[in-house]
């Protein structure tokens, strides 16, 4: 059988420092790693830490890495697909991704390298054009230098949501038919599943309240812990409703700005952070939790909803943006953007059991329509495609179907 291979830039740092990127290169790693078929799988891992994806790897997928940092300064990177592919005549410079023999490059997050071989871009979101406040001016200028010309270059551009789908063709005026819709799977799919045991064992070392909300997320400005926070003092002094919030995820540059106004507020006995936490660990938590709150401004994706409907807990999460996408009618939707709003969600989440229930069993269905080998087979038509290899019905479904 000819093998047909696929590149797929992975040189990110894990361990949480790249957030839902990482998650969603783990899932998509994952999820091809499942299917069969001539595809060959080459992972171009990170240089100094290049063996962090071979646990999620399969047998038709490959670790490498490069001589040298490849793909990862934005600005080296457009100066090349500039210079390659805006001058007519011109000759692409020789890639690494050249040296791989592959017949697409997949650049799933940030990062983009005109190659000779088709390519396929995820920009994942243009938040910093909707807030631009949460960004430097700086990291303002590097987006807008590589986004809109990287989706211009690559031969394909995928996206996780079709709110996200729609905002790159208004912003960019990007063609519809080049930007395909591939809907994610939860992260948790790909590590094991808690026990009762290891449900226990996190309450203890963790000193877990016994009941309380979950939010996962890095302490980026858009994540909203503030108002969260403000919603919870809320409740405590106007309706004597206490409400304990667990928080996990990287402690970011932002951090020091919310633990000032956590402690301002004097909600920090109430809202406890745990930072970083192991994706063994995570799960455990999605166990014991008697909620996922989520109360985020801007989302391309929806990934926490999506474990909190694997784990089967309750969710309730703002109603902006791709949320409402990924929620359906699964999870209670709040404004986030009020903070009346997000404590009127606590107190609904917090003392109707009724509603919980309700909401787990919603999830629990729901989740049946996202995998990640589902979504491995919406990259792989989209690869087939750019690569000209013989389609099957599946895929010519899914490639009408992601549009």
């Amino acid at each position: 059988m000819t093998r047909h291979r696929i590149a797929i830039n992975a040189q990110l740092p894990p361990r949480g420092i790249a957030g839902g990127v990482e998650q969603f290169v783990i899932g998509l790693v994952h999820g091809l790693g499942q299917l069969t078929g001539p595809e060959e799988y080459v992972i171009v891992g990170p240089r100094d830490d290049p063996d962090w994806l071979h646990s999620y790897a399969g047998p038709n997928q490959r670790v490498v890495t490069f001589g040298r940092p490849q793909a990862s300064l934005p600005i080296r990177t457009l100066r090349r697909a500039r210079s390659t592919l805006r001058i007519p005549g011109s000759r692409p410079s020789r890639s690494a991704y050249d040296t791989l023999g592959a017949a697409v490059v997949h650049f799933p997050f940030q990062s983009f390298e005109a190659t000779k071989a088709p390519t396929m871009f995820n920009p994942h979101d243009l938040q910093h054009l909707h807030y631009p406040e949460f960004f430097t001016p700086e990291d303002v200028t590097k987006r807008e230098r590589l986004y809109p010309d990287a989706c211009r270059v690559a031969s394909a551009v995928a996206v996780e949501s079709r709110w996200v789908k729609n905002d790159i063709v208004r912003q960019y005026g990007i063609d519809a038919a080049k930007i395909h819709v591939v809907l994610w799977g939860a992260p948790t799919e790909a590590y094991d599943k808690p026990t009762a045991d290891s449900v226990a064992h996190a309450r203890s070392e963790l000193r877990l309240p016994s009941a309380f909300a979950l939010y996962p997320a890095q302490t980026w400005a858009h994540k909203n812990h503030i108002r969260l926070a403000e919603a919870v003092r809320l409740l405590r002094d106007r309706e004597r409703i206490r409400v304990e919030v667990v928080c996990t995820g990287t402690k970011n540059v932002f951090w020091p700005e919310i633990e000032r106004e956590v402690k301002r507020l004097g909600v920090d006995d109430q809202i406890h952070f745990l930072g970083f936490v192991s994706p063994e660990m995570l799960r455990s938590l999605y166990a014991a939790a008697d909620f996922l709150f989520f109360p985020s401004l801007f989302e391309g994706g929806g990934f926490p909803i999506l474990e909190g409907f694997n784990e089967g807990t309750p969710v309730a999460c703002s109603n902006v943006t791709s949320l409402p996408e990924y929620a359906g009618e699964a999870a209670l939707l709040f404004d986030p953007s009020s903070v009346e709003s997000i404590a009127g969600a606590l107190r609904q989440m917090t003392t109707d059991a009724e509603l919980r229930a309700n909401l787990r069993e919603r999830g629990s269905t729901r989740i049946r329509r996202f995998s990640w080998v589902e979504a491995a087979k919406g990259y792989r038509a989209v690869y087939r495609s750019l690569a000209r290899l013989r389609l099957s019905e599946e895929d010519r479904a899914l490639l009408l179907k992601n549009r």
